[in-house]
């Protein structure tokens, strides 16, 4: 609401797979030229579930981010940073979680899914019950308007959204409210000022969602107000109290199809990923031993795409030409399964000399990268702290 920012975040699970990059980091690429983004390192999350083996976070967090280079993302355009290096993050969970019900913690759908999945470990925590609140004060530090997730992540930032309502229902109550709301209005200029009431009158009386939406984007291009009068009047439009914490709209993307050498999703614990910036003599020796059609135990016999592995490679990586003469060939035994998995092989390794090429700066000089998440990390402390100045006040904290 207060800006258009997208914030997202993945766990430090150390070198990404192409399975990551089909799934979300090519989504990021896009996004990052339509909208402010943020894209953080969650070392913290990984320590819900890894909080036995510290020492597999600190490699992968460089690791990760390299690949995030190398996907295309720009930090020219996008703020990377590490959770734990804005430790604002901790502070937001703590004053949060003093007004979370653990009932809405409990309820969150992936809280006994995730216990069934990861049964090896140990995870009647806190730190695991909390990690939705957590991962709440993540997005709602930085008032993004949009958080990229497939559908079973919607329930995690609905529940963000009800924590920032219930927060502002809470906190703000702000003595003198509409008295303070209507000396901000003239600080908008005349003109301006004319429109904004005319926007809240026509959204309060007659419900008009067009209203509201022209009385935000009016909001957002006034340079003029401090971000406590800004909160005032996104309050004030709506005909409710000051906002504080924006509510975030969930952005959805597409399910990645991106299959694993044996034809399951891809996932480094089912052994059947193959790395964005694997040695290209081990991608072609995993897409060589793929599994075929069962069916095909000679090569003259006839075979069908649909039961085959490979079949779902040429999906995400062939044309519509190639996936025709795959189609033909495998069933008229026309062609042998080495010569089907080729076109596949060709196309994975012209995608990966791609991120080899720009994750190399990186890997040859490890300092460029520590510089671009310093800088990041500096950039999203910021506004996190603008964020935590308004808290602090609003939870009557701020004892200056």
């Amino acid at each position: 609401m207060f800006t258009e920012r997208v914030v997202s975040g993945m766990r430090p699970t150390g070198a990404l797979h192409l399975g990551h990059y089909h799934g979300a980091l090519k989504n990021w690429v896009r996004l990052q030229s339509e909208h402010p983004c943020l894209f953080f390192v969650a070392d913290w999350h990984a320590l819900t579930t890894h909080y036995d083996s510290p020492e597999v976070i600190g490699d992968n967090v460089w690791e990760m981010v390299i690949d995030w280079l190398a996907a295309g993302i720009d930090p020219q355009q996008s703020v990377l940073f590490i959770q734990s290096r804005v430790p604002e993050h901790a502070e937001l969970h703590l004053l949060l979680s003093m007004v979370t019900p653990l009932g809405w913690l409990e309820r969150v759908p992936t809280y006994k899914d995730q216990q069934e999945k990861l049964s090896d470990r140990d995870l009647s925590t806190y730190g695991f019950l909390g990690y939705p609140l957590l991962q709440a004060a993540d997005i709602l530090m930085y008032r993004a308007a949009w958080v990229p997730v497939g559908e079973d992540q919607v329930p995690h930032v609905e529940f963000t959204r009800e924590i920032a309502r219930r927060f502002n229902h809470l906190f703000g109550r702000e003595p003198g409210f509409e008295d303070k709301a209507r000396e901000a209005v003239k600080k908008l200029g005349s003109k301006r000022a004319r429109l904004y009431e005319q926007m809240r009158t026509r959204y309060q009386e007659q419900g008009d969602d067009t209203a509201l939406q022209r009385g935000r984007e009016l909001l957002e291009l006034a340079q003029n107000l401090s971000m406590g009068d800004r909160e005032r009047l996104f309050g004030y439009l709506e005909g409710s109290r000051r906002i504080i914490l924006a509510e975030p709209q969930a952005l959805l993307t597409e399910a990645s199809r991106m299959p694993g050498i044996d034809g399951q999703k891809m996932s480094k614990s089912y052994g059947n990923a193959i790395a964005m910036r694997e040695d290209p003599e081990s991608v072609r020796r995993k897409i060589r031993t793929m599994p075929t059609d069962p069916a095909r135990v000679r090569r003259t016999d006839p075979g069908e795409p649909e039961r085959c592995p490979v079949w779902q490679l040429h999906l995400v990586y062939s044309d519509e030409a190639t996936r025709e003469w795959v189609q033909t060939g495998c069933r008229s035994a026309g062609i042998g399964c080495l010569e089907c998995k080729q076109p596949v092989i060709d196309a994975i390794l012209a995608e990966q000399q791609v991120f080899h090429q720009r994750a190399q700066p990186y890997v040859d000089d490890p300092s460029l990268l520590r510089n671009i998440v310093a800088d990041g990390c500096e950039q999203a402390r910021k506004i996190a702290q603008e964020t935590m100045r308004e808290v602090r006040e609003a939870m009557g904290l701020d004892l200056d």
